[in-house]
């Protein structure tokens, strides 16, 4: 893995201190990179809306050879603010998958405001990304993660009105800051109930992102580490991480959760293979089989799954995710070298406390207004 200096030297990246900046001579130039004009009003939301970057800020934009052209529109909007900053195309500073963020990236991280990660992953790389966030949280940067943005994300997902799901998201924090459990059905077959610990916190990431957690775009949920999850999960959206790409949506094949304590008791699919991956991710370490997220997307820009779980997990209703709980920012303490989301549809949604119970969605819709 080349250095900083090396890198520069070699004329792939461009010195911070020059601004604006880009890749100037042996990697991808992103300005001269064309791009659909559709993808502009994504992008813009993204700059603009989502992270209000400024003139004066530097910003890190992370891409692979699969995202140039939503890496150049997302440039083209930095450009339009004047601030500076630096590209990096991972395929062409390391060996994928990787096997940690490229320290080059790392360090020009260490002196940026804002960085934006938009990147096809491959199998594995989750150390990576959690080397990279690591430096998100210590130095309290806004981070944009677009894990898996597609050209259809960016005329969907991304075309959202983020200060109305905004709003919605803090009338649904508000309310389950409150809460001491979250039950769920589906008529699929999911009944679960969550049990909530008062020293785990919640969050929202809407769209709208600050320094206090970086977030997913698009955005659109609520969430935290739950104390306790029983019950039946079936995933008839789509699951997280590579297996997203690889399974598609699974109305027609749904898998089968079992949660007891808070750990998977089993799993059952009819597509075996499916069956077989699900199992062997979630049993990679001694915590990869433990809920460490309980979520309510509330993108209402989204209308339904497309296949895509960067987008997917924010479409309204329940999504849970085996592994790590995001420890800084929730408080749990314990930790997992893997993360994988899966996502239900049509969700009921009660939220249960000392006055009783209120629904708060009934087949997927909100009977919540912001």
């Amino acid at each position: 893995m080349k250095t900083l200096d090396q890198l520069q030297s070699a004329g792939i990246v461009a010195v911070p201190e020059t601004a604006p900046v880009a890749k100037p001579k042996n990697g991808t130039d992103l300005r001269t990179v064309a791009f659909p004009a559709e993808f502009a009003a994504g992008a813009r939301n993204a700059v603009v809306t989502c992270l209000k970057i400024k003139p004066d800020e530097k910003v890190t934009l992370i891409t692979d050879e699969c995202c140039l052209e939503i890496a150049a529109s997302l440039a083209s909007e930095l450009d339009r603010t004047g601030c500076a900053w630096n590209a990096f195309v991972l395929d062409q500073i390391a060996t994928r998958p990787l096997v940690g963020m490229p320290e080059v990236v790392l360090a020009d991280m260490e002196s940026s405001q804002v960085s934006i990660f938009a990147v096809q992953v491959q199998p594995n790389e989750l150390r990576s990304r959690m080397e990279m966030t690591d430096v998100v949280n210590r130095r309290h940067m806004r981070h944009a993660h677009m894990v898996n943005i597609t050209p259809e994300v960016m005329v969907e997902g991304m075309r959202a009105d983020f200060n109305a799901v905004d709003r919605l998201s803090q009338v649904v924090l508000d309310k389950v800051r409150k809460a001491t459990y979250v039950r769920a059905t589906t008529t699929a077959g999911t009944d679960i109930r969550a049990e909530l610990n008062p020293e785990y916190k919640w969050f929202k990431t809407s769209g709208i992102i600050s320094p206090e957690k970086w977030g997913n775009l698009p955005g659109g949920e609520c969430f935290t580490a739950p104390g306790e999850v029983n019950g039946v999960f079936v995933v008839d959206g789509v699951v997280g991480d590579f297996l997203c790409a690889r399974y598609g949506i699974l109305r027609d094949t749904p898998l089968t959760v079992k949660i007891s304590e808070n750990r998977i008791t089993s799993v059952s699919c009819a597509n075996k293979d499916l069956e077989r991956e699900f199992w062997s991710y979630t049993h990679t370490d001694e915590n990869s089989d433990r809920v460490g997220e309980f979520a309510i997307g509330t993108n209402i820009g989204v209308s339904q799954v497309i296949g895509n779980i960067l987008q997917d997990e924010k479409f309204p209703g329940i999504h849970i995710a085996f592994g790590d709980p995001y420890g800084a920012h929730t408080g749990a303490p314990w930790k997992s070298t893997t993360h994988i989301d899966v996502v239900g549809l049509s969700f009921n949604i009660w939220l249960g406390g000392s006055d009783g119970e209120e629904q708060i969605m009934r087949e997927g819709k909100f009977l919540v207004a912001a």
